[in-house]
């Protein structure tokens, strides 16, 4: 746990969430400035600051959260499609510096 962080700190419990799933390595939340109907994080439980600090080793984590963001998108009624995004450090737009992935959908999402 980063003691900074506001993620690390939403996995303590110290910061109240919307929460919608929850294990013992990943949690997935409502985000609270949502640009989409649907607009929900996964975050791992480890404090990993970006994409770009993920090692080998997160690799099975990793891929637990991608498995996950389909699920829970079709949970939350995205069953028509979604979007996955992972902003990765300040150039890409990252403003909470713990690795998250934004499932956003619930209305038809521009093309990039």
């Amino acid at each position: 746990m980063s003691e900074n962080c506001l993620f690390c700190k939403i996995v303590a419990g110290e910061i109240p969430c919307k929460k919608i799933y929850e294990d013992s390595d990943v949690l997935a939340f409502h985000d609270i400035h949502p640009v989409a109907p649907v607009h929900f994080m996964i975050i791992p439980k480890e404090h990993i600051a970006s994409l770009a600090d993920a090692h080998a080793r997160h690799e099975i984590l990793l891929g637990r959260i991608l498995l996950l963001a389909p699920v829970l998108a079709k949970e939350q009624g995205l069953g028509d499609g979604f979007r996955t995004i992972i902003n990765t450090g300040p150039g890409g737009g990252q403003e909470v510096f713990h690795l998250h992935v934004h499932v956003i959908g619930g209305n038809r999402l521009r093309p990039m």
